[in-house]
């Protein structure tokens, strides 16, 4: 991996409107706050977070499949939010994206080679004959049968359309690509499957990937840095080791304290989170994750002033007034 910057993410909002009285003043819900990341050519960046937290929104927007309403995104040092139609169909032929349900984002109606030539076609890279043939080769690489190509989703297992949508996306062969949560509506043993095949296929290509994921065992197995989001808002960014080994953001332990280990039998303290996250229509004062919040220190100055994301240790970014101090699951307050 290199340490050359390949995706620059400034300061990206994006808002959606609440339904509301025709006259007065109309409620949003901001999905992205004002997120600032990097990520390296060759890096694979996790995201993750609850339900709600904004991460497939900011792999939307990253991409322009949703508008953002403010902020930055540079690829390769170009500005993607600046590219109009023609600029930002031909910079899709670098930037890619791998949906959750690869069931929705397959057309039913086309077959399986089809659905690979049709990027293929659009973008020029290859027609006819040729097309198929090279649709039928990315079915190879993906560990799929060739013979496949003639099926439609729904004779294929989840597995084998996820793979599909692999394929797919590596068509018009980009450097970056958009996991949104590739695994989540797969097995276990179809799920790690999928994981090897996308390790392989970055070591072979030399693709870099923004991971969103709600599973911190598939954010570890890939990732080499992990941005935990919470309400819009990126709590944690560190390394991937250095975050499972010490979060520094209480948001971030109580995660990883309720994530499943292999063995039933170890005994690990638990955090346990009082109430359910808040409204990001009418988010609360100060630190949004002080509600709930289990920091033996949470004070009043956790409820009246947001804490930045700051860089507590070198290379090591955290939102918490109290980050010096990483919380101790067996001190976890529950107020």
């Amino acid at each position: 991996m290199t340490t050359e910057r390949l995706v620059e993410i400034d300061a990206l909002t994006k808002r959606f409107s609440l339904p509301g009285p025709l006259l007065g003043r109309r409620r949003a819900i901001v999905a992205v706050d004002a997120v600032t990341l990097t990520i390296a050519r060759g890096e694979t960046l996790g995201v993750v977070g609850e339900s709600g937290s904004g991460k497939t929104t900011l792999g939307h927007c990253v991409l322009r499949l949703t508008q953002p309403d403010a902020g930055r995104v540079r690829f390769a040092g170009v500005e993607i939010l600046a590219l109009r139609a023609e600029g930002l169909r031909r910079m899709r032929r670098r930037m890619q994206i791998v949906f959750q349900d690869a069931t929705l984002s397959l057309n039913p109606r086309l077959g399986i080679g089809a659905a690979i030539q049709e990027p293929l076609e659009v973008h020029g890279r290859a027609r006819g004959s040729s097309a198929r043939a090279r649709a039928e080769e990315l079915l190879a690489e993906v560990g799929l049968d060739r013979t496949l190509s003639d099926h439609y989703p729904h004779q294929l297992s989840g597995g084998q359309r996820q793979r599909v949508g692999i394929a797919r996306a590596l068509s018009v062969e980009p450097e970056f690509l958009v996991l949104d949560e590739p695994i989540s509506n797969l097995d276990v043993s179809v799920g790690a499957q999928v994981l090897n095949l996308l390790a392989d296929l970055q070591a072979r290509r030399g693709l870099t990937y923004l991971l969103i994921a709600h599973d911190l065992a598939v954010v570890r197995y890939l990732a080499d840095r992990v941005a935990v989001m919470y309400l819009g808002r990126v709590a944690e960014l560190a390394p991937a080791a250095a975050i499972y080994q010490q979060p520094l953001h209480p948001y971030t332990a109580s995660l990883l304290a309720a994530a499943p280990v292999q063995d039933p039998r170890a005994a690990r303290p638990r955090i346990v989170l009082s109430g359910e996250p808040p409204s990001a229509a009418n988010p609360p004062p100060g630190c949004p994750f002080h509600p709930r919040c289990p920091h033996p220190k949470k004070s009043e100055r956790c409820r009246s002033e947001r804490p930045p994301l700051r860089e507590v240790l070198s290379g090591r970014w955290a939102a918490c007034h109290y980050a010096e101090e990483p919380i101790d699951a067996g001190r976890a307050s529950h107020r």
